[in-house]
C-alpha cells in the first residue's frame, strides 16, 4: 500500500472541463489512476461519468469543447490527432461498455472481433491472432474458446457477450482499462463473476482499472478508491472504506441511503384471509418450439425447449410477493403467461377463482384490465409518437372507461400521482429519462384500476436514487390503491426491501420459497445461497433487526 502511495498516477486528469454549445457537461474536475489500481466513479445518470472516460478514449463528438489536462504515463492526451488516438485505443488503453450488444458487430464472428486489435496493433496474422483470441477467451471464462471463435454476437448470453469484449479490450496488453457500468443489465450471479474477473486482471496483470458505476455496492466490492460525481463536479473522493463509513458530503450519503436492501419499505395492511388467493398459479409448464436445426438436421422434427416445468406459486389480494432467478430462468415467460402472452402447455392458472386459460371475448379483455404489467425498458413499450399524456389516456378511453376529454384529465391526475411536471406532459417518451419514463409505464398501468400489477425488472436499468424513488413511490401506490404485486428481479436486495413472500426460479422451477426475509437471509437450496452469497455489498452495510435491512449472508 505503501508503495502504490508513493507511485506516479498512470493516469492524471486535472481541471478537465466539457460542454456541449451552452451545456456543461463536466466543470473542472480532477483525480489521479495509480499504476494497478482499481479506482471506481459513482454517481447518478446524468452526473458525467461516461462523458469523462469517453474524454479519456478520445471518444467525443466533434461538437465537444473540451479543456483541461489528461496525462497518460506523463504524454497529454487532448492534444492528440485522430491518427494519434487510434495508435493509443486498444493499444495503451481499453474500454468495455455498458451495453456490449451494440458495440460487437453482428455480422463478424466473435473471433475475428477479438483478434482485430492485435493484428492491427501488434502487427501478428490473422491466424495468429485467431490463436490469441482463443486464448483469451479462455482466460476471461469462456468454454469451448476454439468453438466460441466461430459464433456470432446472437449466439452469446449477455455475461459472455461482456466477456468477449473486454477479450478485446485486454489483447494488446492496455494498461488502463475503463469499465462503463459492465454490470448494470446482469443478473446478480453474472455481475458476480465479471467483477471477479476484473480483480483477477487487475492482480495477475498490472492492469489499471476504472469501473465507472451507480452502485456504491458494486464499487466497494472491487475498488480501492472512489470519486463520487453529480452534476459535472467531484463532489467527493477519497477510500471506498472512508467514503462510505463517513461520507462527507449530503450527496454520497444520499447515494449510500438509495442502495438496495438499505432499508425495508413500509408494506400495505394485509387484506383478510380469503378462501382463495387473489392468483393461483398450479403446475404450469410453458414450452416454445427449438429452432429449427438447432437439435436435429435440417428439415428434422426438433425437441421443443421447456421454460416452465410445473411452477406452483399464489398471489393474495394487497401482497407483495418477488419472484427471483437469473437470466433465462422463466421469470419473464411466467409474467407472460399470467396475461396470457404465452400460451401454457399444461397447468392451471386461476384469477379470482376464474379459470383465466378459459376466458375469451368480453371476458378476456376484463381480465385483462384488471391485471396490469410494466416492462423493464419503457422505451420499448410506449408508442414513440403518442405524448405521455396521450399514453396514459389511451387506454382509458380505448376500453370504453370514459370518453377522451375525461380520459385526458384522468391522465393528467395520474401523472400528477406519479410526481411528474406539467411541462413534460406533452413530451415524447424519448424526451424523457429512463426514471421519468418508467413513472409513465406505471400511470398507465395504472389508469385501468388494475387489482394485480406485474412489474418485469423495473428497475434494473436506473441508479440507485432514481431506483428508491420508483420503489417509494410503487410501495405508496400499493397502500393507496390496494393493489397486489408481482414483483421481477434479479435484485435480491430490492426484493427483499419491498416483499413479503418470495419464489426463486432456476431452470424453469421453483427451487424454493417462504417469506422473503427467511429465504434471503438463511436459504436452504445451493442455488439460493450462490444467489445470496452474490451480492455486491456495502462494508458498512453490516445490519440488526433494530434497523431492518437485509443482512448479507455468504455460504
Amino acid at each position: 500500500m505503501n508503495a502504490q502511495a508513493q507511485a506516479q498516477p498512470l493516469l492524471r486528469v486535472e481541471n478537465l472541463a466539457i460542454s456541449f454549445a451552452s451545456v456543461e457537461a463536466v466543470k473542472g474536475i480532477s483525480f489521479d489512476l495509480l499504476p494497478g489500481e482499481i479506482l471506481g466513479i459513482v454517481g447518478e445518470s446524468g452526473s458525467g461519468k461516461s462523458i469523462t472516460c469517453r474524454a479519456l478514449m478520445g471518444l467525443l463528438p466533434g461538437t465537444a469543447k473540451v479543456g483541461g489536462s489528461v496525462m497518460l504515463d506523463g504524454g497529454e492526451l487532448l492534444t492528440l490527432s485522430e491518427a494519434d488516438w487510434c495508435a493509443i485505443r486498444g493499444r495503451e488503453m481499453g474500454m468495455i461498455f455498458q451495453n456490449p450488444a451494440s458495440h460487437l458487430d453482428p455480422l463478424r464472428r466473435i473471433g475475428a472481433q477479438v483478434a482485430a486489435p492485435m493484428v492491427r496493433h501488434l502487427g501478428i496474422s490473422r491466424g495468429e491472432g485467431l490463436r490469441r483470441a482463443a486464448s483469451l477467451l479462455e482466460a476471461v471464462g469462456i468454454r469451448e474458446p476454439e468453438k466460441r471463435l466461430r459464433s456470432y454476437p446472437h449466439e452469446f448470453s449477455g455475461g459472455m457477450k461482456q466477456r468477449a469484449m473486454i477479450a478485446a479490450a485486454i489483447g494488446c496488453g492496455p494498461k488502463l482499462l475503463i469499465a462503463d457500468e459492465p454490470t448494470t443489465a446482469l443478473d446478480v450471479t453474472v455481475q458476480a463473476r465479471i467483477l471477479r474477473l476484473l480483480k483477477d486482471l487487475n492482480r495477475e496483470r498490472g492492469l489499471a482499472v476504472i469501473l465507472i458505476s451507480h452502485d456504491l455496492g458494486v464499487v466497494a466490492d472491487i475498488c480501492s478508491r472512489v470519486v463520487v460525481m453529480r452534476g459535472g463536479e467531484v463532489v467527493e473522493q477519497g477510500p471506498v472504506a472512508e467514503v462510505i463509513d463517513r461520507p462527507r458530503h449530503a450527496y454520497t450519503r444520499l447515494l449510500i441511503d438509495s442502495q438496495p436492501g438499505r432499508k425495508v419499505l413500509p408494506q400495505p395492511k394485509a387484506a383478510p384471509e380469503a378462501a382463495a388467493p387473489l392468483l393461483g398459479v398450479e403446475r404450469l409448464s410453458v414450452s416454445f418450439p427449438a429452432r429449427p436445426g438447432s437439435i436435429a438436421g435440417f428439415g428434422a422434427r426438433t425437441a421443443d425447449v421447456l421454460a416452465l416445468d410445473g411452477v406452483d406459486i399464489h398471489v393474495n389480494a394487497i401482497e407483495t410477493v418477488g419472484i427471483v432467478g437469473e437470466s433465462g430462468s422463466g421469470k419473464s415467460t411466467l409474467a407472460r403467461a399470467i396475461v396470457r402472452q404465452n400460451r401454457p402447455k399444461s397447468g392451471s392458472l386461476r384469477f379470482e377463482g376464474e379459470d383465466v386459460l378459459a376466458l375469451s371475448g368480453e371476458a378476456l379483455t376484463r381480465f385483462r384490465r384488471r391485471v396490469q404489467m410494466v416492462f423493464q425498458n419503457p422505451y420499448d413499450s410506449l408508442n414513440p409518437r403518442m405524448t405521455i399524456a396521450e399514453a396514459v389516456a389511451e387506454p382509458i378511453w380505448r376500453h370504453g372507461l370514459a370518453d377522451r376529454r375525461a380520459a385526458a384529465k384522468q391522465a393528467d391526475e395520474l401523472l400528477e400521482m406519479m410526481e411528474l411536471p406539467v411541462h413534460l406532459r406533452n413530451r415524447k417518451p424519448r424526451q424523457l429519462s429512463g426514471g421519468q419514463c418508467q413513472r409513465v409505464g406505471l400511470a398507465r398501468a395504472l389508469a385501468l384500476k388494475p387489482q394485480l400489477l406485474i412489474a418485469d425488472e423495473i428497475t434494473s436499468a436506473l441508479d440507485v436514487t432514481t431506483q428508491a424513488q420508483i420503489l417509494e413511490l410503487l410501495m405508496r401506490l400499493q397502500r393507496e390503491r390496494a393493489l397486489a404485486l408481482l414483483y421481477i428481479s434479479h435484485d435480491l436486495s430490492v426484493v427483499g426491501s419491498i416483499c413479503k413472500r418470495v419464489y426463486v426460479f432456476k431452470a424453469g422451477q421453483v427451487v424454493e420459497t417462504g417469506p422473503a426475509r427467511q429465504v434471503l437471509s438463511a436459504p436452504r437450496h445451493a442455488y439460493t445461497q450462490e444467489l445470496v452469497g452474490s451480492l455486491a455489498h456495502l462494508p458498512s452495510a453490516a445490519t440488526t433487526h433494530e434497523t431492518g435491512a437485509m443482512p448479507h449472508h455468504a455460504p
